[in-house]
């Protein structure tokens, strides 16, 4: 069996051996020639996966190690009699606590309390709802919004996109649909833009596409939001300059990249190419995640701002000021460079963990804060 893999999955090499040859390339240089003898194909979000791509292949099983199916032609693959998975949910902790992370700095950097603040979400899916749990952990008001599991749900907890531009923040966890009446391509767009709160913050680590760039732009420029965090481009991997260059953060579409999520979704698409072609399950997650790099933070009293403190350990773990200062590098390579840097900013991204992996040991009498950081996904000990 041969198998054609997407470079940037971690361990793809190790983990699929077992089933066969693997060749792994660039998700963008991946061609029908290139699958001219291979049975299965692994990709990521940047391969489009079509009838284009795989028609007179001999490829049996394809499978994306994201959540996000939305660059795949699931309905040709069926028609092909072409087998299919996905990693739905791999990487909605990472997503999470990047969105954590985000809101955490703009609060340090404007001085001001995310308790009792209010944060919209657009999408409540595996990623929202683990950011609607880690926002209540932090003591924001959460209001949700997703028409699809409403009219699937009937539960009144998710509300009209008007409440949601009442908010102090908007962030976006939804796929990208272009059409039928929940289409999400450009959802964020000028109508949307000023109907939100005047001082909001704008958040996308969805699609690029989600959001209308000249419409954030000018939103931005005219003074009717208070600033973006962006994580996803649209045109990727060409990035607008003028947005990198006024964004409260800037990532290279790595939210969720943690390697937890990286592995957990390898794993997810291992296992279902092993269901395919009834072949054993003989490789384990355990094997390949490392210890982690801070497994313990010590907190000593007396605390004067827990907030601050949440912050200062967010930020040993994963500091996502240091992806935002990599993005920016791309203002310093020729334009027509730009698109191969941002991929190798994903490519070669550093190996992050989450927060599950760490433990927090503070004193017994700060119990709110170890509430909290157990809600943000610590582990917590109190001696």
């Amino acid at each position: 069996m041969k198998i054609i893999a997407d470079q940037n999955i971690p361990l793809v090499r190790e983990c699929f051996a077992s089933l066969g040859e693997v060749v792994t390339v660039s998700g963008r240089e991946i061609r029908r020639e290139i699958l001219a003898d291979a049975d299965v194909l692994l990709v990521r979000s940047i391969t489009r996966v079509e009838a284009g791509l795989l028609a007179a292949t001999p490829v049996k099983f394809v499978a994306t190690a994201t959540i996000g199916v939305e660059h795949v032609d699931c309905d040709f693959l069926r028609q092909a009699g072409i087998g299919f998975a996905s990693a739905p949910g791999s990487n909605a902790n990472s997503v999470s606590e990047w969105v954590t992370a985000a809101l955490l700095s703009l609060a340090r950097k404007y001085r001001f309390p995310l308790v009792g603040r209010s944060i919209g979400i657009v999408g409540v899916g595996n990623v929202g709802s683990r950011v609607e749990a880690k926002c209540r952990a932090l003591g924001m008001k959460v209001v949700l919004n997703d028409p699809p599991l409403q009219r699937k749900t009937g539960l009144k907890k998710f509300r009209p996109l008007e409440e949601i531009f009442e908010c102090d923040f908007i962030t976006m966890h939804t796929p990208l649909t272009r059409e039928g009446p929940d289409k999400t391509w450009h959802l964020a767009d000028e109508g949307f833009f000023a109907a939100m709160k005047k001082g909001a913050f704008f958040i996308n680590s969805s699609r690029g596409s989600v959001h209308d760039t000249d419409a954030l732009r000018r939103a931005f420029d005219q003074g009717r939001i208070a600033g973006f965090v962006l994580d996803v481009w649209e045109g990727e991997p060409r990035v607008d300059e003028w947005l990198l260059r006024r964004a409260e953060l800037s990532t290279p579409h790595i939210a969720g990249y943690s390697y937890d999520g990286k592995i957990a979704g390898l794993m997810m698409i291992y296992q279902a190419a092993c269901r395919h072609f009834d072949l054993p399950v003989d490789k384990r997650i355990e094997e390949f995640l490392p210890p982690p790099p801070v497994p313990e933070i010590r907190i000593e009293q007396p605390i004067e701002d827990p907030q601050k403190t949440l912050h200062d350990i967010v930020q040993q773990v994963y500091a996502i000021h240091r992806d935002d200062f990599n993005m920016r590098e791309i203002l310093m390579v020729p334009a027509e460079q730009r698109g191969k840097f941002f991929d190798d900013l994903r490519k070669n991204y550093p190996v992050r963990r989450e927060f599950q992996n760490t433990t927090a040991i503070l004193p017994k009498e700060i119990s709110p804060l170890s509430v909290q950081l157990q809600g943000l996904g610590f582990k917590v000990a109190q001696v």
